[in-house]
């Protein structure tokens, strides 16, 4: 895929009709109800129908399933994802006119302009930091626009143009598209090294935060200051004259989390900030969850809202599709659904939905690896990381954009070996159809499920609650 640069935006009014390929994905799809909402002619196609064709045709869009170069109409600007390569129809089309054609960062971009933009990056938790950001600043009346990778789960909706002063976007540094974004405020929730295939060297990956951080307009980064690598690039960020917020445990964090309380009951802790402090309670599990309260904090505070409004404000945040979003409950088992797909984030998941687990249930969690490369390159991190659940179902890995075939060896069955060798039972099931009636098979009531991964394991859950109660 490669590293994308950031293009010169140009103002909304000026771009006139837009077409979006690849309309449908989820941050695709609320940049384009943004524009619609703008008044600006959109129209979008994708290779399958979908709710999100459906939600846009509604919203006044021109939707299309399939892709037809006829499709553009009197397109001026063309919108692709990452996902469209040269030999779409549609983009080989748009090309021979000479449209402008934009990466979907840059169409995201042109929506801040003249906004307060807040971007949110990072390894991990950079869908559930936006959508607390999000959701926060709309509770306290600031009315923010925001685009966020993933619905939040009160609304349903994943953009909004708002009215207030702040653009809230989630900014992906998988691809370096987070460059494109005009923003006052920077966080950058971790950094652990990732996509390599588009980064090439560890270091190269850390050097673009820096980069970003650094950019023309930026007044304040939010950071970890729990992380060895956060805080060297905190140092380097302030030598360069950025104001650097850092938030976490370490005694010198600028917002320090304290007095944590993890139960089943309860997910809270004392902010201390400047002196002053006051308590967090959250409506969503885990550690981790408090460290993405605690940066949004700082943002909120930052664009100068009090204390107190902002804690009580985070504490209305319910989450976001696909980060533990509960699909149901049968026959006494419970299932959630989480996007989780690197080692950290799923020991993440795993240590909050231990305290949910009653005396009498397990914690069951069903993998889907995703990315041969990655599996190649975390099989041990991830074994350690599955240990932590009491029964272990393992998908076969989801290819993405790979091939099985340039990767010899690297299967689900050598995950759950890994597994085995650290003294772990793993079950094996590489046919997707296959999985929930396996899992059927094995759960008991009181159990908590967990399907994981960022492919299409999304659709187990459901399909195991209705074999549950099926077999009831």
């Amino acid at each position: 895929m490669g590293l994308i640069e950031p293009v010169e935006l140009v103002a909304v009014d000026e771009l006139g009709p837009l077409h979006f390929i690849a309309i449908g994905g989820a941050g695709m799809s609320g940049i384009a109800r943004a524009y619609a909402h703008r008044g600006v002619p959109v129209s979008g196609s994708d290779r399958e129908d979908s709710a999100a064709l459906r939600t846009l045709a509604a919203a006044g869009v021109r939707t299309f399933v399939g892709h037809d170069p006829a499709q553009l109409g009197e397109a001026e600007t063309v919108v692709v994802s990452s996902a469209i390569k040269p030999g779409n129809v549609e983009l080989d089309e748009a090309h021979r006119r000479g449209l402008r054609v934009w990466h979907r960062s840059a169409a995201l971009g042109a929506l801040m302009l003249g906004r307060r933009g807040v971007a949110i990056t990072g390894t991990h938790g950079k869908t559930t930091t936006t959508g607390m950001v999000a959701t926060m600043l709309t509770a306290v009346g600031a009315d923010p626009g925001y685009v966020i990778g993933s619905p939040l789960a009160a609304t349903g909706q994943s953009a909004a143009l708002g009215t207030g002063e702040a653009f809230v976007v989630e900014a992906d540094e998988s691809d370096g598209s987070y460059f494109q974004y005009p923003a006052e405020i920077v966080v950058i929730t971790n950094i652990e090294v990732d996509h390599l295939d588009n980064w090439g060297t560890p270091q190269a990956y850390v050097d673009g935060f820096v980069r970003l951080g650094s950019a023309a307009g930026v007044g304040t980064v939010v950071m970890s200051a729990d992380e060895p690598t956060s805080r060297e690039v905190a140092a380097t960020l302030r030598e360069r004259g950025r104001t650097v917020v850092t938030y976490g445990e370490a005694p010198d964090a600028d917002v320090r989390i304290t007095d944590i309380e993890l139960t089943p009951q309860a997910t809270a802790a004392t902010l201390e900030v400047d002196g002053q402090s006051g308590r967090l309670a959250l409506a969503v599990p885990g550690r981790f969850n408090l460290h993405n309260a605690a940066a949004a904090f700082a943002v909120g505070r930052a664009l100068g809202h009090p204390d107190a409004e902002l804690r009580a404000a985070l504490g209305t945040f319910v989450g976001t599709h696909r980060r533990f979003e509960a699909k149901g409950t049968a026959e006494g088992v419970r299932v959630f659904d989480d996007y989780a797909h690197h080692p950290t984030e799923v020991e993440a998941l795993l240590r909050a939905a231990r305290p949910r687990v009653t005396a009498s249930g397990r914690l069951v969690a069903c993998f889907q690896p995703h990315l041969f490369s990655r599996t190649r390159d975390f099989l041990d991190e991830f074994a350690a990381a599955l240990t932590l659940a009491d029964v272990v179902v393992i998908a076969g890995i989801y290819p993405a954009r790979e091939e099985a075939a340039d990767f010899p060896g690297v299967t689900a069955e050598a995950l759950a070996t890994r597994v085995r060798a650290r003294g772990h039972d793993a079950v094996v099931v590489e046919e997707l159809a296959d999985v929930a009636g396996t899992l059927a098979g094995l759960v008991r009531p009181d159990d908590l499920v967990l399907t994981i991964g960022a492919g299409n394991i999304t659709t187990v859950g459901p399909e195991l609650l209705v074999a549950l109660e099926a077999g009831a």
